[in-house]
């Protein structure tokens, strides 16, 4: 416990942004449905919001070093209030592209400052513990915020109000903490290629975590209807991977602190690749579809937290900012290229191409961890 009460306040604004923020994603395309917006209009928005992100990935560094973490992070907040306010207001399919831009852009700052910070105070002895602590509250808050939904009339301007709000209530803990903020980045330019060379199995990690992610998110509820699961049983589905998630990422990452994050990285990749294989090539219904989900959260979801804390095992107190924005960069790129993908292969192959395609991703970083074991044995 007393490793996490320097994060405490840190934690509890991530609570409270990210549930209001999952709030709002859910609001935003059935509010979208009912105004009478088209489902090109209503998949436009939504990628605006990743498009949104790439572009905070890139000019975060710079914000941060100008004004510090807090301050950056009490700005992205007060403009993430703005993007919201908006959509009630100003029903218009450009107005909310553009708001979900913005929000998509402060995000991706609040999420690099979070990061920096948990990373920039923990050491290699107890990053991967840490950083999964931050994503089971992550999760949490995310599921939280989803549910929050069901007790609001979606035609009101309550979701809206309540997500806002539930930012703004982010900004207060982190904004009264007495904890030192992390050391401010030297450089602001985002350089994959420096990246690469720091850690190019992280880069690689970041990258299939994205692309899987993005492409399950998206279509795992397409699946189970396509493999004939009633539409009011498809949530068991994608529930029990956000349980699988959330209860993965804490002993993987704390496991990952004792034992060569590369080793633990190939053995989950291994696992997970084996049960979306299962997924690929039979039609589970009840409660083995519910298993297999919880298994592929288990074991696939806790990559991002595994390459985040690799990279920055490698990285200096000064780079903290760079590594999470450049790690969530590479993510975004890819979880905005494979979802169409993995859609249109779904269309050609069937409902299984999803989880085939993750599981080739999954296996072939398995088999990258293990040459970079090979390649350097005694490097973290």
């Amino acid at each position: 416990m007393s490793a996490l009460t320097p994060f405490i306040a840190l934690l509890i604004s991530v609570f409270a942004l990210i549930s209001g923020n999952a709030l709002i994603s859910v609001a935003v395309p059935i509010r979208a449905n009912l105004d009478g917006f088209g489902a090109l209009t209503i998949g436009l928005i939504g990628s605006a919001y990743f498009v949104g992100m790439l572009g905070g990935t890139l000019k975060t560094p710079a914000i941060v070093r100008r004004v510090g973490h807090i301050r950056a992070f009490a700005a992205f907040v007060a403009l993430a209030i703005v993007a919201v306010d908006i959509l009630p207001i100003w029903e218009n399919p450009a107005a909310w592209f553009a708001s979900r831009a913005l929000l998509g852009f402060v995000l991706a700052g609040i999420y690099a400052v979070i990061e920096s910070w948990i990373n920039g105070k923990a050491h290699n002895r107890n990053r991967g513990g840490l950083y999964g602590v931050y994503q089971i509250v992550n999760f949490a808050a995310s599921a939280l915020g989803q549910l929050m939904f069901r007790g609001f009339d979606a035609h009101s301007f309550a979701p809206f109000l309540v997500g806002a709000s539930l930012m703004a209530l982010g900004i207060v803990p982190l904004s009264m903490t007495s904890a030192d903020a992390p050391e401010l980045p030297r450089t602001v330019k985002l350089r994959i290629s420096w990246l690469l060379t720091l850690s190019p199995i992280s880069v690689a990690a970041a990258l299939v975590a994205g692309a899987t992610n993005g492409a399950a998110i998206a279509l795992a509820p397409i699946y189970a209807l396509q493999i004939g699961v009633e539409p009011s049983a498809v949530p068991l589905f994608t529930a029990a991977i956000v349980i699988g998630s959330a209860l993965g990422v804490y002993p993987v990452g704390r496991l990952s602190d004792r034992i060569d994050r590369r080793v633990i990285m190939a053995f989950v990749m291994t696992a997970g690749a084996l049960v979306e294989i299962a997924l690929a090539t039979s039609s589970p219904q009840g409660l083995w579809l519910a298993a297999a989900g919880f298994f592929v959260g288990l074991t696939t979801y806790t990559l991002y937290t595994l390459s985040v804390s690799l990279a920055n095992d490698r990285a200096s107190p000064y780079d903290m900012v760079l590594v999470s924005a450049g790690l969530l960069f590479v993510y975004c790129v890819a979880a905005v290229i494979t979802p169409p993908l993995a859609s249109l292969a779904m269309r050609t192959f069937g409902a299984g191409a999803l989880f085939a395609q993750n599981a080739v991703f999954h296996a072939g970083l398995a088999i990258f961890a293990i040459w970079g074991l090979i390649a350097a044995p005694k490097s973290r």
